[in-house]
């Protein structure tokens, strides 16, 4: 069932209309998604989020759990180009962003250089094991995902649009591993944490899994309604109580003379603007997908786990004593005040 959206000041007749189209393309991919995947709710709700903002997302989790083909899928469900890249130590920058080489003009016999499109002009790209290629390699990515173009012998190349980069890593093998450099982890709108299923779920994978597989996709959302979808949630209001508390949460977990007793004795660094602007970027799409059209104290607290998680920086007496970085979210949560207000 579709919410009808109010219509007010801040939203024209079109606005409206094209957020019940987004809700209901949300219930229609997920739908469409649950054919092939069981279960993961949370998971692929972000992975959606990512889709609606724009966002690029790093995705953690031990093999074996359909990371590639959760993402495979939303491709196929999509209609978008989709590629791979597996991550290896001997990757080059020029095998993602592609290269330019010497061809010969078969009726003159002239030779000029022609540029060959690497794997990451497409519209979803799945970078798989990220953290297992060095660090020149991974900054091959950077300008893709904040500027969607790449730069090759000083000429720059667009990428089609919609465009994002899903990013996975493998939390127990780190061994022959690059960590990511602090600059592009800030750069993924969430780390997203997929973990195993219920022993029911695992069972219908199995079975699934085991039998002949004919899997039909209904195509209600098109990359260009992807592409309205990310204008129009840019476009959702966020109170200033709202931005304030989102900038709050970030600022509290930095370190300083007025951090709280655990961020001193727990986090080197904390959360970077970034952490603020998509904790509210994040909330404008959820309030979307919920059929609301303003952004509330819970979108803020929902998403500060899968945007704050990857940005805080744990010191050695955190990681000694296993102090995560989700309970130090917790934490933050319970510790900044939230607004009296109607949101």
């Amino acid at each position: 069932m579709t919410t009808t959206l109010p219509e007010g000041p801040a939203t024209s007749g079109d606005d409206v209309a094209l957020a019940q189209r987004l809700k209901r393309g949300y219930e229609d991919i997920r739908a469409e998604i649950a054919k092939l995947i069981v279960g993961q709710d949370d998971v692929v709700e972000l992975v959606l989020l990512s889709l609606f903002t724009g966002g690029n997302s790093l995705i953690v989790g031990v093999p074996g759990l359909a990371k590639t083909l959760l993402i495979n899928t939303i491709a196929q469900v999509l209609d978008l180009k989709f590629s791979r890249i597996q991550f290896t130590p001997d990757l080059m920058p020029s095998d993602i962003t592609g290269t330019e080489i010497i061809q010969e003009d078969a009726k003159t016999g002239q030779r000029k250089m022609q540029f060959v499109p690497g794997p990451i002009f497409a519209n979803i790209v799945l970078a798989d094991e990220i953290n297992r290629t060095p660090p020149k390699t991974q900054a091959a990515l950077l300008e893709a995902m904040q500027e969607h173009r790449v730069t090759v012998q000083g000429q720059t190349y667009p990428l089609s649009e919609p465009f994002f980069v899903f990013a996975t890593q493998n939390p127990i093998e780190l061994e022959g591993t690059y960590p990511l450099p602090e600059a592009q982890i800030d750069r993924f709108m969430f780390e997203i944490i997929i973990d195993y299923l219920n022993e029911d779920q695992e069972v219908d994978v199995v079975r699934q899994t085991t039998a002949i597989q004919k899997h039909r996709f209904n195509r209600a959302v098109s990359g260009a309604d992807i592409v309205a979808f990310q204008e129009l949630v840019r476009r959702v209001p966020a109170a200033e109580p709202v931005a304030r508390y989102a900038v709050n949460l970030a600022r509290a977990s930095r370190p300083g003379p007025n951090a709280p007793d655990f961020v001193k004795e727990w986090i080197s660094y904390g959360a970077s603007i970034r952490a603020g602007q998509h904790l509210i970027l994040g909330g404008k799409a959820r309030a979307l997908m919920q059929g609301r059209f303003h952004v509330s104290f819970d979108d803020v607290k929902a998403l500060a786990r899968p945007v704050m998680r990857h940005r805080i920086i744990r010191n050695f007496h955190a990681e000694s004593e296993r102090v995560t970085t989700d309970a130090l979210v917790d934490k933050l949560i319970a510790h900044v005040p939230t607004p009296k207000s109607g949101m």
